[in-house]
């Protein structure tokens, strides 16, 4: 398995190195128009710039703040509607609905709301990110323990388990599949929720940045933002990948 990750790994880093030498052949011999589409080395001496003269740090710090603050709330309130509303019918009544009516709308939308109400600093940019999560999360609560074989509650009920038992030894087990199976994609809607709050409007921040960059035609910066976020993103993914083998190592055994 291990081998094999290795060789898919090595084919795609081979592939991404012969589009962008694909890429810098088309631009120098000027098939690519350099205002719509940049060479890559133009691109990478943007990223160094923005790096050797500091001003990208305070961004950064901005919208990773506000990422994984949405992201570990997002997370705490979507475990927690999510087993209310499994377990407690009558509330599940209330907190259903809402959850299917958020989800059925594109949650960014609300992020012109969150900055009404809550400012264009921090604040309005976890809401969002908050918001996208804990929808997400709460599905995936609410299904897995939806999902578990009722002829195992039975049992444990029939052997003296109560409800306390029944969370720790069956719902928390299941749930946790479901919740790592969702994190990649909460990672991804966090920062999604953060660099839309700030696009919408912020005093700084790596979509504060991709605004100026959109207002000023500078498609350079703009790539170099969008290929930086990636990249972050992707660092994000893998340590998802690797939580979710740490706590469901019975899967890969």
């Amino acid at each position: 398995m291990k081998r094999l990750l290795d060789h898919t790994t090595v084919r795609r880093v081979v592939a991404l190195l012969l589009l962008l030498a694909l890429w810098e052949t088309a631009s120098r011999l000027n098939w690519l128009d350099p205002f719509y589409a940049p060479a890559p080395s133009a691109i990478g001496k943007v990223l160094f710039s923005l790096f050797a003269e500091g001003q990208i740090w305070t961004h950064l710090e901005a919208t990773f703040s506000a990422a994984m603050l949405g992201l570990v709330a997002g997370l705490a309130l979507g475990i927690v509607l999510g087993f209310v509303a499994a377990l407690m019918p009558l509330l599940a009544q209330l907190i259903e609905p809402v959850m299917i009516l958020l989800n059925a709308i594109p949650r960014v939308i609300l992020a012109p709301l969150f900055v009404i109400w809550l400012g264009i600093e921090l604040a309005s940019k976890v809401a969002l990110a908050l918001i996208l999560v804990a929808v997400l999360i709460f599905f995936a609560v609410y299904s897995g323990i939806k999902e578990v074989d009722q002829r195992l509650v039975e049992r444990v009920r029939t052997l003296g388990g109560d409800r306390r038992v029944l969370i720790r030894e069956v719902y928390v087990p299941s749930v946790t599949a479901w919740i790592m199976g969702s994190l990649k994609v909460a990672v991804g809607f966090a920062f999604t929720g953060a660099i839309v709050g700030e696009f919408v409007a912020s005093s700084r921040g790596l979509g504060y940045l991709l605004q100026f960059a959109q207002s000023s035609y500078n498609a350079a910066l703009t790539i170099a933002l969008i290929t930086l976020i990636m990249a972050f993103v992707i660092v994000l993914f893998a340590i998802s990948e690797w939580l979710e083998r740490r706590l469901l190592r019975w899967r890969y055994v």
